[in-house]
């Protein structure tokens, strides 16, 4: 059953039976993680984004962004796995832009770490304020455009970076730096994962 592959693009892409229950797995951590909330102002501070990144870390870019991807799939239709619900209509709620952050930073953040059999703690922490950066960019842009030009609901610049950044970032660098040292501790048993 280990050796077995399903086929999930037609017959160019197979995964083995664990590499889908791995991903699964990631997938339902990333829905826990987005309830496990320490309010803040405007943006809740979730474990989604820890999550997000050790999918991407130990799984590879390839599959790690494969989780978050089922996890919004998950969401848009329907299931209240977001952290404020669910469905399609979710698109337009401004934090919807980190979600996506998310799906683009796990791939970059698993393909910067894993370039390396073994890498280094700098490497690591690269990929994972690489992926930090995604997330606050694709974020914090998606907010201001949902807010001023589709939910007509203004936000100027100065807010935006005070409530959209200044206090939510904090919390994700001490969780770049957490799974910088849980992705170190845990390389030895990537090659049983993969």
């Amino acid at each position: 059953m280990e050796n077995e592959k399903i086929s999930i693009v037609g017959n160019k892409k197979k995964m083995t039976t664990k590499q889908l229950i791995l991903c699964g797995l990631f997938t339902a951590l990333i829905a826990v993680g987005a309830f496990i909330k320490i309010p803040i102002p405007v943006l809740p501070f979730t474990l989604q984004f820890l999550f997000t990144m050790m999918a991407g870390l130990l799984l590879g870019g390839e599959m790690g962004a494969y989780s978050v991807l089922i996890y919004i799939l998950l969401g848009f239709i329907g299931l209240p796995i977001f952290t404020e619900g669910g469905g399609l209509g979710y698109i337009f709620k401004p934090t919807f832009g980190y979600i996506i952050g998310f799906w683009i930073a796990s791939y970059v953040t698993g393909k910067i770490a894993n370039e390396k059999s073994n890498p280094t703690y700098k490497r690591i922490l690269t990929a994972n304020f690489i992926g930090l950066a995604i997330v606050y960019s694709l974020g914090m842009i998606y907010y201001y455009i949902i807010c001023n030009f589709v939910i007509n609901t203004p936000i100027g610049v100065w807010p935006l970076f005070l409530y959209c950044f200044i206090l939510a970032v904090p919390g994700d660098i001490l969780l770049c730096i957490l799974s910088a040292l849980l992705y170190k501790r845990l390389i030895p048993t990537i090659k049983f994962i993969r």
